[in-house]
């Protein structure tokens, strides 16, 4: 159960600019047989808050399964989980939770303001909470993956789609 007292179905200030500094979240999904759970990374502020109570995020090339959006297909209830792991504990924001209803589009006006997204997902909200930061242990970015899209810039292609069979499977693909 959520607290509607702690829970809000709108983006307050602090909440944006708390998602702004973001480079990654955490996206719940379930489908009718499938459950999943994936790391969606990108740039600080890869996450636009386009509205009162809506959000944008890029889908970006992956391992092409596409776990996460067959279960938004199939169960629009998302959730995306933000934390940060390089603020102390006393900081008033280490994660972040939003619980809404996602639809995925192919074209969508925000599309050109993420430099090789191959779709965009909307996410309504309908909780944004904080959540207790009291187990987040402190660590430091080293770097950011190189592997983050830029306009104008081939990206390098991950080692593992290189590996014998996994290549095979994905030539063709999208």
């Amino acid at each position: 159960l959520i607290n509607k007292a702690t829970a809000s179905a709108t983006f307050t200030e602090e909440y944006q600019q708390f998602i702004k500094t973001c480079s990654f979240f955490f996206l719940a999904t379930s489908g009718a047989v499938t459950t999943d759970c994936s790391f969606k990374g990108g740039p600080n502020s890869f996450v636009k808050i386009t509205g009162p109570d809506t959000l944008v995020f890029p889908d970006y090339d992956g391992n092409r399964m596409y776990k996460s959006l067959g279960n938004i297909i199939e169960n629009p209830n998302v959730g995306l989980l933000f934390i940060k792991f390089d603020a102390e504990e006393s900081a008033r924001y280490l994660r972040v939770r939003v619980n809404g209803k996602a639809t995925l589009y192919d074209e969508h006006p925000h599309k050109a303001d993420f430099p090789g997204a191959k779709r965009l997902v909307e996410v309504k909200t309908e909780h944004i909470y904080l959540n207790c930061g009291r187990y987040i242990p402190e660590m430091q970015l080293v770097a950011a993956s190189r592997h983050i899209p830029e306009a104008g810039k081939k990206q390098p292609v991950p080692g593992w789609k290189m590996k014998p069979g996994i290549k095979e499977a994905l030539e063709g693909s999208e």
